[in-house]
């Protein structure tokens, strides 16, 4: 048997109340920020899929804006790529013009003059800044001058001129990632971009006794090899060869020194990382010296940049020099253009690339957002719906409870 008490009905409507307003709190709740989750308890199967969708979607707009910057640093870049296309282009026709032979010594002193503001204008371009303050050309090294530049007294003119450019920035790369796990290399070395031939190096030293005396680590173009103790001229040129470096070495058989050089246009780039492996072959002075002007006092140095070129050029106007024009100077503003065109190319494929990720993943977030939206986002009219119902019934308990309850103390103070 069970006994009931006088205030059970009491109870039981204030239960009820309460659980009404509860689901009336909930709905209210939905509604207000159109969201079907409140809590994890309410779906932990949905809650799951949906902290794992806003992730991925947070990474999809991540690597959307990367590849955005992408593609505005490299039309940027490729902008003034071009500029110094035409800069070079204009050089060569004045080189062509310089080398016939038939103009007087002051023409070709005013060609010079010309030469020079054509230098001056391609020095400008590789001293590129973005609109964020970076150094375009400078590699990694955003906060520097990319190219310093030197001035001095130049044999037939009075007043100091461009006498050497030397690269002030390095030949690292960045990765940014523009989809999971996948990387945009950005290689904004200036050595590579306004360099005109190969550069090759002949060491002066006999290196067929040299024996690494331990484990080392070289950097060669930005890529290092290991030195294991042991190894001789012979395994080390095998290694460069091996390493994937736009570098090939070999044994030079008169001098039986080490020999480099580059497989396309650009400034080598050599130092001794771990050990001296290097230094001890007389191919880089000690580690207090940094590349790329670091190469030892015995060491021949071929192949040199465009604004050796131009600056070889311009000097050869000024003496008169047409056998020096017609020859060596044009062939380097040959070379030094066609590497300038094969970089374009490059820009430009990095450009399509990067829009390429830039469309796929606005692709993958609309995707992504609309799984969100399944599982997270609320069914504002259901939810409408539901919540009138809700208060309906939530006011019709209210009337009842009212109606059972009618009797108050003033009923009796009659």
């Amino acid at each position: 048997m069970h006994r009931i008490s006088s205030s059970m009905n009491n109870m039981d409507t204030q239960s009820a109340l309460r659980l009404q307003e509860s689901r009336l709190n909930r709905a209210n709740n939905q509604i207000g920020s159109q969201r079907k989750i409140q809590q994890l308890r309410d779906d932990p199967l949905a809650a799951g899929h949906l902290v794992r969708y806003q992730s991925y979607l947070d990474r999809v707009n991540t690597f959307e804006k990367n590849a955005a910057t992408l593609t505005d640093q490299f039309a940027l870049r490729e902008g003034y790529m071009n500029n110094s296309l035409e800069i070079m282009q204009r050089v060569r026709e004045l080189a062509i013009t310089g080398a016939n032979g038939v103009y007087t010594e002051d023409d070709m002193h005013n060609m010079a003059s010309e030469v020079d503001e054509l230098l001056k204008e391609l020095v400008q371009n590789a001293n590129a800044i973005s609109s964020d303050g970076n150094s375009i050309f400078g590699g990694t090294n955003l906060k520097s001058t990319a190219f310093e530049i030197e001035m001095g007294t130049v044999e037939g003119s009075g007043v100091p001129l461009i006498e050497s450019v030397r690269y002030n920035g390095n030949v690292d790369s960045n990765k940014i990632e523009v989809d999971e796990n996948k990387y945009m290399e950005v290689d904004n070395a200036g050595n590579r971009t306004f360099w005109a031939e190969q550069q090759s190096i002949f060491g002066g030293r006999d290196a067929t006794s040299w024996q690494a005396s331990g484990d080392g680590i070289i950097s060669v173009d930005g890529v290092q090899i290991a030195i294991n103790a042991g190894d001789n001229v012979y395994a080390l040129a095998a290694k460069i060869n091996e390493s994937g470096a736009a570098v090939r070495a070999s044994i030079d058989p008169v001098s039986n020194g080490l020999n480099l050089e580059t497989t396309d246009a650009r400034q080598l780039w050599l130092q001794d990382v771990k050990g001296s492996s290097l230094n001890e072959l007389g191919i880089i002075k000690d580690s207090s010296q940094k590349p790329p002007y670091n190469l030892g006092n015995s060491v021949r140095v071929s192949g040199g940049s465009m604004f050796d070129t131009v600056i070889a050029f311009r000097n050869a106007l000024l003496k008169g020099d047409h056998e020096t024009i017609g020859g060596r100077v044009l062939g380097a503003l040959d070379s030094g253009i066609s590497n300038l065109v094969t970089r374009i190319a490059k820009s430009g494929s990095e450009y399509e690339r990067a829009q390429l990720n830039v469309q796929r993943n606005s692709a993958s977030a609309l995707a992504v957002t609309q799984q969100v939206s399944r599982e997270g986002d609320l069914d504002f009219t259901k939810a409408v719906t539901d919540m009138k119902m809700l208060d309906y019934a939530y006011q019709a308990t209210l009337s009842n409870a009212g109606k059972m309850y009618n009797n108050t103390l003033l009923n009796y103070m009659r």
